[in-house]
């Protein structure tokens, strides 16, 4: 009976300690933590497309580490610029990353900045054909290939290890070079490892089904409930968030936040006043966790993101979805 007693309380001891030690290792995972040494003043460069005679500024935030570190590209939105969006760029930089903000002539601030007020709206309009579209695509193509020959760079970025990710029309860049398909066509460039997809874009002439079921890398979308668009106006909320529902069954996600809107994924003076300070700690530590997931394969920051920590900062009406593998959903639902 002592010997029966005795095996009990060891087995119990054993099961607590086995449940314990997953959490003390998890307990420190904090996507929001951040060394307290400054960052490297960003770069600013210009790379030459010579094939397309075509410029494309870049700005790159780098972290403090001189080892390899992945890279996570982003694509501004209409009417931006590589100066866009510094919030993301100076964070995921201080967890170790590589960020490469790219310009994309033809689509950028140059377009409405020196014309008369009158007629921004049509040149910014004017701005958002197929030649335009073609060319961030290439652009990030460009990019990629020419990353490795930049001198401030050399030994200190992992080509193995690579994020996309935009904002508005610089979404739609992202959706396309990560598997988006368009017809027959796709601008996918396989180099690209995971996609973070701010204020995603519904196929407006394509069938959802067939342009997303390709998509083959994880795709993280962020929206908002009042997240419309200024160009084109016709690009509701409720349609940002049915890209989720055409992904094919993978490793995806998609965050909604309450009353967010267009502009509460960038960082602009004008719109401070409006925005809820809590959307941006949202996007950069669910942002983050996605990147450690799937860029440094950092388990720790799987756990955070898909077993409830995430969903800790979250405010009433946010929402956060997950769409697992099939092997990993089964007996589970979002």
């Amino acid at each position: 009976m002592l010997q029966m007693t005795v095996c009990t309380l060891m087995y119990r001891l054993t099961l607590i300690l086995s449940l314990l030690v997953p959490l003390t290792v998890f307990s420190g995972y904090d996507p929001l933590e951040l060394p307290e040494q400054e960052l490297p003043d960003p770069i600013d460069l210009t790379l030459k497309d010579a094939k397309r005679d075509r410029k494309i500024p870049i700005r790159i935030w780098r972290p403090r580490t001189e080892e390899p570190a992945p890279v996570i590209l982003f694509s501004h939105g209409l009417g931006g610029s590589r100066e866009g969006n510094p919030y993301l760029g100076r964070h995921w930089a201080g967890r170790g990353y590589v960020v490469v903000f790219t310009q994309h002539a033809g689509s950028d601030r140059a377009v409405w900045e020196n014309a008369p007020r009158h007629e921004r709206v049509e040149r910014l309009k004017a701005a958002t054909g197929v030649k335009q579209s073609m060319d961030r695509i290439y652009d990030i193509h460009t990019v990629l290939d020419q990353l490795p020959t930049v001198e401030s760079l050399k030994g200190r970025i992992d080509m193995e290890r690579i994020g996309m990710s935009g904002h508005s029309y610089g979404g739609g860049t992202t959706q396309a070079v990560s598997g988006q398909r368009f017809g027959t066509r796709s601008g996918e460039d396989k180099r690209i490892d995971a996609a973070l997809v701010m204020s995603p874009s519904f196929p407006q002439r394509w069938k959802a089904g067939a342009s997303f079921s390709k998509v083959r890398i994880p795709w993280f979308l962020m929206t908002g409930t009042k997240d419309g668009s200024p160009i084109p106006t016709e690009m509701k909320p409720e349609q940002r968030q049915k890209v989720y529902d055409h992904l094919a069954e993978g490793d995806h996600l998609m965050l909604v936040l309450k009353d967010a809107e267009h502009h509460a994924f960038g960082d602009g003076a004008r719109r401070k006043r409006r925005r809820n300070p809590n959307h941006h700690n949202v996007i950069l530590a669910q942002s983050t966790a996605f990147w450690d997931l799937h860029l440094k394969q950092n388990a720790d920051a799987g756990t955070w993101l898909k077993g409830g920590k995430a969903a800790e900062l979250l405010e009433p009406g946010d929402v956060l979805k997950i769409k697992m593998p099939l092997s990993e959903a089964e007996g589970k639902s979002e």
